[in-house]
């Protein structure tokens, strides 16, 4: 059998850094990068120097009206996201969005009905899971029953926030959208997944800025309770990660289940051992410590397939929008602290 054409991609929007991840699991998945749009010539240096492969577009309709390219990657900024998707499913092309996928929830509805009728696939790359080995591996041991059901999960996502080196729109809520929309959509992502969840509530939730108040737009710590019938999970998320620490944050999850539990140090273990991706298993014949450098990372592999067999083995099609859904819930009604409009 003759081997199968590679899957041709370009990128739109390149303004979140997360652009170069997204390119590299594609890369490494074996797909062909063609070209890229960007129109800021810095990011768009910046790009090439890191992928001189990819030709830069004279304009979107360049990349979106070439029938040879089959995915249109984006890390524009997050207000515009949306629209780059809905622009690329309309021309045939699928689409991966960087988190978050949506800032409003109109935006939301537009593109599940774009989706549906074109019949193309929105994915999100929610990379705290889907590019973190130990979240992978951990994924692997709950779905093997290693701790029972999962019923609560913890996820904490803090953030160094880089304040001097950071772009006008990321102080801009209109742009970014809100802390629980931008950084918890990856916690929420972790708890739908590791619970089965699906008819979920927002039970809680709070936005603030506790620390900078110069910046007025800019929530720089969330919090939010989700409620299901077969489980609940906490929430929090913040951009206060010292000076002192050696990686941008300290992630970690904590997953309860009814026969034990396993805790991800995604980025570092403050116990001195080195790297990232450690696992901590506590089941019912004692406790375990499992080095997950080495775990495979499947899913730009599937992600391919699924543009080659209209499949869903990187993410169920329903999946992207129940998260940014839940995400977009608990923003809108999340209690205001802080500096945010003096606690009203």
């Amino acid at each position: 059998m003759a081997p199968q054409p590679p899957v041709r991609f370009s990128a739109i929007g390149l303004n979140h850094p997360h652009i170069y991840g997204q390119t590299d699991l594609l890369l490494r998945a074996g797909a062909e990068l063609v070209s890229f749009h960007a129109v800021e010539p810095e990011l768009a240096g910046q790009y090439t120097a890191a992928f001189p492969q990819a030709s830069l577009a004279r304009c979107v309709d360049e990349i979106l009206e070439d029938d040879t390219i089959d995915l249109v990657v984006s890390a524009a900024i997050p207000s515009d996201r949306a629209r780059v998707g809905i622009a690329a499913m309309t021309h045939g092309k699928d689409f991966m969005s960087d988190k978050p996928g949506f800032t409003t929830m109109a935006d939301l509805f537009e593109a599940r009905r774009v989706r549906a009728e074109a019949q193309r696939i929105y994915s999100i790359c929610f990379s705290e899971r889907l590019e973190s080995r130990a979240t992978v591996k951990a994924q692997e041991l709950v779905s093997a029953g290693a701790i029972g059901q999962a019923v609560h999960t913890i996820g904490i996502g803090p953030h160094r926030i880089n304040a001097s080196r950071r772009p006008p729109w990321f102080f801009d809520r209109e742009r970014y959208g809100g802390i629980l929309i931008d950084i918890a959509s990856h916690q929420i992502d972790q708890y739908v997944v590791f619970t089965g969840s699906s008819d979920i509530e927002i039970a809680a939730s709070t936005v603030a800025n506790y620390k900078y108040p110069e910046y007025p737009d800019l929530e720089d710590f969330g919090e939010a309770l989700l409620r299901s019938e077969r489980a609940t999970g906490y929430i929090r998320v913040d951009w206060y990660t010292p000076d002192g620490l050696e990686t941008w944050g300290d992630t970690r999850l904590m997953i309860l289940g009814t026969d034990g539990t396993i805790e991800l140090r995604k980025n570092c273990d403050l116990c001195g051992r080195p790297g990232g991706d450690h696992l901590f298993l506590v089941d019912l014949k004692g406790t375990h410590y499992v080095d997950c450098s080495d775990v495979d990372l499947p899913y730009g592999r599937q992600l391919l397939a699924d543009i080659r067999n209209r499949t869903e083995t990187s993410m169920r099609q329903s999946h992207p929008f129940l998260v940014s859904e839940l995400a977009l819930k608990g923003q809108a009604q999340a209690k205001r602290m802080g500096h945010l409009n003096n606690g009203q």
